[in-house]
């Protein structure tokens, strides 16, 4: 059984100057509550891996605006003006990394692979210092893994062992980014007894889970 804890005391766990791996799209699935406590909490110089960061006012978006932000690696950022802005004037460092690759960096980097191999860059300036490996004459670049100090994730529900199930596109990042967290903490909207969740509908098992922050009241 794992005992549940308040995103307060969550937030206080992860340091300023952390790498924190964040689930969602567009803020679908992002852990919100977990979000605004580090943003009451004052974070500094966080380094956000995830799909995007949502827009103004959501998800992401919220740590970008108070600053708390010093590093983003995303796929895009297209809806969030303030992370363009941040960006130009030089506030925030932005590495953009198309979003297959980003995924199965991150993968690679949960399951302990040195790299993996994509064709995604090559002839652009993606390529630019990086490794070039030919197979069956055909050339892809190496990507590195990715790995973060936490992992934050939103669920739909967990059980009392931390099993997670997630509902729609929140599914996006999170099951793959619970392997590439050297901590977890998982913010459900239900947690229910265990045998409620269907084996099935588990896709983070609660072995992964290092804590499950209290429902919403």
């Amino acid at each position: 059984m794992k005992a549940a804890i308040t995103a307060e005391k969550a937030a206080g766990l992860i340091p300023d100057g952390a790498r924190l791996l964040i689930g969602g799209f567009m803020g679908v699935g992002s852990p919100h509550r977990l979000i605004d406590a580090l943003v009451k909490r004052g974070a500094k110089n966080l380094t956000i891996i995830a799909n995007d960061t949502a827009m103004p006012g959501r998800g992401i978006g919220k740590l970008i605006a108070a600053g708390a932000v010093s590093h983003v690696i995303a796929s895009h950022i297209g809806l969030n003006p303030e992370t363009q802005a941040k960006m130009i004037s030089g506030e925030i460092k932005v590495e953009l990394v198309p979003q297959g690759t980003l995924i199965e960096r991150i993968r690679a980097g949960g399951m302990g692979l040195g790299g993996i191999l994509t064709a995604t860059g090559i002839g652009t300036l993606v390529e630019k210092g990086k490794r070039i490996i030919e197979v069956g004459g055909k050339p892809y670049l190496l990507e590195t893994p990715i790995r973060g100090d936490f992992a934050l994730i939103g669920a739909k529900q967990a059980d009392y062992y931390g099993n997670l199930e997630y509902s729609l596109t929140a599914h996006n990042f999170n099951p793959i980014i619970a392997l590439a967290g050297d901590v977890v903490i998982a913010e459900p909207q239900h947690i229910v007894p265990v045998g409620v969740i269907s084996p099935d509908s588990v896709k983070t098992p609660g072995v992964l889970v290092t804590h499950l922050l209290e429902r919403a009241l």
